[in-house]
């Protein structure tokens, strides 16, 4: 696989136009029908598995077909964990893809598409599922770097043209709970939104161990969160999602700039590649409203996720669905539908209804928003939104093979390393 590379505007309307013409006439093939729906999973790990058991849940009438990963052994075990669906399995060994090209085969063999692969390959599998007319769940984040997120935005608006459903893994947005209280916060319960204060403290993650004989490019496959190029760091990777919920909450609108520090304090060992393990940055508006982010994963240290959220009224608690202040309210203390298997309802819901969702816009600025924040973090640096959304720092390998060497390894150093 050569080097992803942005496409002139030029070029990908002339793209867009010849695949919109030549899948016209496939686009409805299932609304309102009970036909099967064929499901191919990229990406067999535990996230992949997970959406793939949801996807099979959300519609009586579907089947995975096709399933692809890096790693031989990902799918054995992906199957073996999906045996509660025996009979919505249909993935013989010649539909069990291998190696960095898997995806495109798996997308050949389906009508809808999960992706769930290291973000590094998002924006390249996305586009193809989209330009091959399938519809697509894709898992957060979008990508790793400005030129994936641009490639993004473009494929988005083709969906939309092609009349495509497209479903992002930010998963806070169908859940009941936060989407009443997202409501409430539009409606005006806490006044207009100061300031968000949104922490994503947590431990330590899993690490695989470097076995005898792996090049360097599959020991930083198996490895892919401890790797910029793969996972956009945890600020990116994990972090993404209290800042998703502070653009949700703001309307979908973005900062202007950020400024902030992080580093390596304890995660130091060379097996942990070169991600820092705390990141902490203001993001600033232009209406003078700013978001306190702060992430961290170290061991033995008080965690919290939550995300406040300050208004001139008021104040809520996204994760706990609390409002304060003028207006007092609590979500009512029932079962909710588990949002991932919302996403999963809805988006199968939409296909047979020949509706269109497209989550495709605030999946892309959201995962710039984390970008934005781990350059100013990697460099010391106050970065606008608009250096960041133009940013030429293309974090992907020129080839990608087993043999291929890896982007280096090489730690951030705020005040030495530059924006780009």
């Amino acid at each position: 696989m050569t080097m992803r590379t942005t496409p002139s505007r030029r070029t990908f309307l002339q793209t867009s136009a010849a695949t919109l013409a030549a899948s016209a006439a496939t686009l409805n093939a299932h609304a309102g029908g009970t036909d099967i729906l064929r499901v191919g999973l990229i990406g067999c790990g535990g996230r992949g598995t997970g959406a793939a058991g949801q996807a099979l849940a959300a519609d009586a009438n579907v089947k995975l077909v096709a399933c692809g990963d890096a790693f031989p052994d990902r799918i054995s075990k992906c199957l073996g964990d999906l045996q509660d669906f025996e009979a919505k399995l249909d993935v013989p060994p010649e539909r069990r893809f291998v190696g960095f090209d898997a995806y495109k085969s798996v997308i050949e063999n389906c009508d809808v598409v999960l992706m769930a692969t290291p973000p590094g390959f998002r924006p390249i599998h996305l586009r193809a599922a989209i330009e091959a007319g399938k519809h697509v769940f894709c898992e957060k984040p979008m990508a790793v770097d400005g030129p994936g997120v641009r490639s993004v935005l473009q494929t988005a608006e083709l969906a939309k043209q092609k009349k495509l459903c497209l479903v992002s893994g930010f998963c806070y947005r169908y859940d009941p709970p936060k989407r009443e209280t997202v409501k409430r916060i539009h409606d005006g319960a806490i006044g207009d939104v100061l300031a968000i204060h949104a922490n994503y403290l947590t431990g330590t993650l899993w690490n695989r161990e470097r076995l005898l004989g792996m090049t360097d490019m599959q020991w930083q496959m198996r490895n892919w969160y401890y790797f910029t190029w793969l996972s956009g760091d945890h600020i990116v990777e994990q972090h993404i999602h209290n800042l998703d919920k502070a653009a949700w909450v703001l309307k979908n609108t973005y900062p202007v700039a950020a400024t902030g520090l992080g580093g390596r304090q304890v995660r130091t060992d060379p097996k942990f590649g070169h991600i820092y393990d705390h990141h902490a940055v203001i993001f600033e508006y232009e209406n003078g409203a700013k978001v306190f982010s702060f992430c961290r994963q170290m061991a033995k240290c008080q965690n919290d996720v939550s995300d406040h959220v300050i208004g001139t009224k008021g104040s809520a608690q996204m994760m706990k669905h609390t409002i304060d202040g003028a207006t007092q309210w609590r979500f009512p203390r029932r079962q909710s539908e588990n949002m991932y298997q919302v996403e999963h309802n809805e988006l199968f819901a939409a296909i047979r209804a020949g509706k269109l969702i497209n989550d495709g816009d605030f999946m892309a600025k959201s995962t710039l928003m984390g970008i934005l924040g781990r350059m100013a973090t990697y460099t010391g640096q106050k970065v606008t939104w608009e250096q960041a959304l133009n940013s030429e720092e293309n974090l992907m390998p020129a080839s990608l093979d087993w043999n291929s060497p890896p982007p280096p390894a090489v730690v951030a150093l705020p005040g030495i390393t530059k924006v780009v």
